[in-house]
């Protein structure tokens, strides 16, 4: 159901983006650094938003990899320490044991 949401949420906002790009169709100076050119608005809105994109998808992606590793490290302390205990309890069990062989009571 989240992802309906998410997916319902992310066309309405594409929808407005479009609608607001190509009710601005007026060409705009846009400046470099190295000149100037004349743009149609919706391009420069429209190409502001796919880099936009671009930039938060690249940035949630690491963040996503860094996350993984992190739930690797974590499962394999865990292992560690859950089989550790097992081994000192047979330790024990073996030095609890009378030397003799016969239980006391």
């Amino acid at each position: 159901m989240r992802g309906q949401w998410s997916l319902i949420f992310g066309l309405l906002a594409a929808l407005i983006i479009a609608v607001f790009a190509v009710i601005n169709v007026e060409p705009v100076r846009v400046n470099y650094l190295f000149g100037t050119a004349n743009w149609p608005l919706i391009l420069v809105i429209l190409g502001s938003v796919l880099m936009g994109g671009i930039i938060v998808g690249a940035v949630g992606m690491v963040k996503v990899f860094q996350l993984q590793q992190h739930i690797k490290r974590l499962k394999a302390v865990t292992k560690e320490q859950v089989s550790q205990p097992s081994l000192d309890n047979e330790k024990k069990s073996h030095e609890e044991q009378p030397k003799n062989g016969k239980e006391s009571k």
